[in-house]
């Protein structure tokens, strides 16, 4: 969704920014303001290292005292607590200090104990004998504190001994030892050891040992044997247990399997809390394909084969930590459950399985959803400056035909009003209707369904959808049907196909005068603006690891690839189906002719279409990150079509693109289009960079200051579009470039967003050839300004 600033002054703009300005100059002068006479503020924190193997940004975080955070280079926060009186309590000062942050005072006993913390680091890593030293600069009532380490030379790893006290873990030990992390040669790091520890623990649990734990394991290290080297005592302990008198005993590891695994399918611990005995005598236990399943329903709430499909734990199996994991993961996939408790219990009467391990109960329990929804969504919209809402009817059921099916139905009503700026058009209308149906399995005859399902978890979807809209300058109708498959490929990978897939698209009117004075200015507009049939099948593929909070970079990569109508016109072709000629009439009396097979009396699309998104996102400290991202896309339309189907072809501008420029506004290349009172520019390839920096200002508002280019272009040598053609040699004089800053509101439940983007490099120059806007008299006029209102993140 998208504002234009058609009605806002510039005068009035510049004020604002000078506004900002003053501000920022306010709130950065006297930090000082509220540091006790006698102290000093801490300005700033420098760290200097004489060795490339210690990194900075991995001391920052040892440092107990840190000065106040930074935006711009101005302490933004403490501003903040700055422009109150701290000796009054009613609003805005208490709102501004809760808001702010107090004065970071330098403090010499803190100064200490983060060298002691860097020191501690250092002999963490290896460097036994490092020394850290600081010199500290006072200036105008602010101290900078500069910490010089020098590291020495690190320790390295001569000999690992091992010291396995539990004689049945020997084996087992030796056979994994080419994983151990901890390696000869090698430089010592206490982090490596913990990684170690929690390998191994969690090897010998999956190997059946259940009660084993990470507190069985210890290192010692001896730092005497000379030449800067250590060896390193690798120790695994027996287990300590507990008798009845209270005397702790040291026993062997047992190893166990899986006695017997009980499935509550429909547990509700409120139910088991309120009813005790009754609740429990109510229970019916029914053995079905070696598992007990324990419920009071008469009627399966979801298919036992399901559930056991979706478990990794078998009667008879080795007890085994990551497969309890993955069962429970996989259960929770089928968004039924609103928990999955997964336990086991010692029964208390010694069980002894037949391969001579201990016997182990596992007990799962079940807590569903309700299994039907129904809700009613309002979306209040803004395109373009053109108000208007969306009303959406929503029914959904997470379990259809009791086998964990997710479908879901949705009606969308949606209104938008233009306003009289836009000569004279009235109104945009939308109807439509989608139903999806997701099963949690892969339908595919050739694949071995069990186990596809435990590896990969996959879900096959169906999706029928209807949309009408109406436009100010024409009507278009699309029909939509797709069958395809979901699954993931680790913790980060998911791969989606759609063998199938079929659009139906009909454009029953066209506005006589957006017709002539727009579409048949070209060639390749008519034959974009046409009824056709996209039958085809797509590929994608998504690796996303932002969900690892602890990490500092965080990937997100989508890749594409998109065919069709090739198999149709195989067929056509080859069995001498009749050739359809169409004669095309443009503006200029200029006639084109074009040849194309239907189907069913409907021409059919035909094109590859394939895009690659990349999105880097740096976390700088706890109130700023930046964000990069790169895009490109290309789409070629080949022997039954000689322009990329609508749908399918790539646009510029608006809240997720180039944010200078209205949404559909800008390209194809430096094409100038003829004045219309519905902008609607598209191209075959798509070209955008974009780089956003973000910071928290206070509580739910966050800034952001960003920059994006890019643009769109024609694949095909246009002559009625000139400019409008990809040319490698040439393509960059054609980049767009916008900046801007914006605002978001992060209410929890949904992200606000709100943009104002400059156009700083048009493309199409003006009529002094200048294409770098500030270079203008009039670079900060309205005609240069958006403001876009969006939900989310623009990626």
């Amino acid at each position: 969704m998208e504002y234009f600033t058609s009605n806002k002054n510039t005068g009035s703009f510049k004020l604002h920014l000078l506004l900002v300005a003053v501000l920022f100059l306010v709130i950065a002068c006297n930090p000082t303001k509220y540091v006790p006479r006698d102290e000093t503020l801490l300005d700033e924190n420098h760290i200097t290292i004489n060795t490339d193997s210690l990194k900075k940004s991995d001391i920052l975080p040892l440092l107990k005292l840190k000065p106040n955070k930074r935006i711009f280079g101005v302490r933004f926060h403490l501003g903040l607590y700055n422009l109150s009186n701290i000796k009054k309590e009613k609003w805005p000062h208490t709102w501004l200090r809760n808001i702010g942050e107090e004065p970071v005072i330098f403090d010499p006993y803190s100064i200490t104990k983060s060298k002691d913390q860097i020191k501690a680091y250092l002999t963490s890593k290896g460097y036994f004998d490092g020394q850290v030293s600081e010199t500290i600069m006072t200036a105008n009532r602010k101290s900078k504190v500069y910490y010089n380490i020098d590291a020495k030379q690190a320790y390295t790893i001569r000999n690992i001994l091992y010291e396995i006290a539990d004689t049945g873990l020997i084996k087992i030990i030796e056979f994994d030892s080419v994983n151990c992390l901890i390696e000869r040669g090698k430089t010592y790091d206490a982090d490596v050891l913990q990684a170690e520890r929690e390998r191994l623990e969690r090897f010998i649990r999956d190997m059946g040992f259940y009660n084993f734990s990470g507190e069985n394991i210890y290192f010692g290290v001896d730092s005497t044997v000379g030449k800067r080297q250590v060896d390193i005592f690798y120790g695994v302990k027996k287990f300590l247990r507990v008798d009845p008198n209270g005397n702790q005993l040291y026993i062997p590891n047992s190893q166990y399997s899986i006695h017997k695994v009980y499935i509550y399918p429909d547990y509700v611990p409120k139910d088991v809390l309120s009813g005790g005995d009754t609740y429990q005598q109510s229970l019916d236990t029914t053995e079905y394909n070696g598992y007990y399943f324990i419920t009071n329903q008469k009627r399966q709430t979801i298919d036992y084969d399901v559930i056991i499909q979706a478990l990794y734990l078998k009667p008879g199996s080795p007890f085994n930590v990551s497969n309890t994991e993955r069962s429970q993961n996989h259960l929770m996939s089928f968004k039924t459950y609103r928990l999955v408790n997964i336990r086991y219990n010692e029964p208390e009467k010694i069980v002894m399985q037949e391969d001579g391990t201990k016997g182990l109960d596992c007990i799962i329990q079940l807590t569903s959803m309700k299994p039907q929804s129904f809700s009613v969504e309002l979306e209040g919209t803004n395109t373009g400056g053109n108000l208007g809402g969306a009303l959406n009817l929503v029914y959904q059921n997470k379990n259809l035909f009791h086998g964990a099916e997710q479908f879901s139905m949705k009606l969308k009503g949606a209104y938008e009003t233009f306003s009289k700026s836009d000569k004279g058009l009235t109104s945009l209308k939308e109807y439509g209707a989608e139903t999806t149906l997701r099963l949690p399995r892969f339908l595919f005859p050739f694949v071995e369904n069990e186990r596809f399902i435990k590896n990969y978890n996959p879900t096959t979807a169906i999706q029928l959808s209807y949309n009408y809209q109406s436009l100010p300058v024409y009507v278009r109708t699309v029909a939509n049907a797709s069958f395809g498959y979901l699954w993931k490929d680790g913790d980060f990978r998911t791969h989606m196909v759609n063998p199938l897939q079929f659009n139906y698209v009909k454009i029953p009117f066209i506005n006589g005068k957006y017709d002539s004075t727009v579409i048949r200015q070209s060639s390749y507009l008519i034959n974009s603006y046409k009824d056709v049939f996209i039958p085809g099948g797509t590929y994608s593929f998504i690796y996303d690891n932002q969900k690892l909070n602890k990490a500092r970079n965080n990937w997100f990569v989508r890749f594409n690839f998109g065919a069709a109508g090739n198999i149709l016109y195989a067929i056509e072709s080859l069995s001498k189906f009749k050739v359809i000629r169409d004669t095309l009439h443009l503006s200029n009396d200029t006639i084109s002719i074009y040849k194309h097979y239907n189907i069913l009396g409907q021409p059919f699309a035909q094109f590859v279409r394939t895009d690659i998104d990349v999105r880097y996102r740096h976390i700088i400290n706890d109130v700023s990150s930046i964000v990069y991202r790169g895009f490109i896309g290309v789409g070629v339309p080949y022997l039954n079509s000689y322009a990329m189907p609508f749908e399918k072809q790539y646009f510029e501008g608006g809240a997720n693109g180039i944010r200078g420029w209205q949404v559909r506004s800008l390209g194809p290349g430096s094409y100038n289009p003829p004045s219309s009172t519905y902008v609607n520019q598209t191209g075959d390839i798509k070209l955008e960079a974009n780089i956003e920096y973000r910071f928290r200002l206070f509580k739910i508002l966050e800034g952001a200051v960003f920059v994006d280019a890019g643009n769109i272009w024609a694949i095909k040598d246009d002559k009625e579009r000139p400019g409008s053609q990809f040319k490698f040699d040439t393509f960059y004089k054609d980049i767009a470039v916008g900046s801007g800053l914006g605002m978001r509101f992060d209410l929890k439940f949904v992200l606000l967003r709100t943009d104002l983007g400059f156009k700083v490099r048009n493309p199409i120059p003006d009529t002094n050839e200048q294409k770098w806007i500030f270079s203008q008299n009039d670079g900060l006029s309205k005609r240069n300004m958006v403001l876009v209102i969006g939900i989310g993140y623009p990626f």
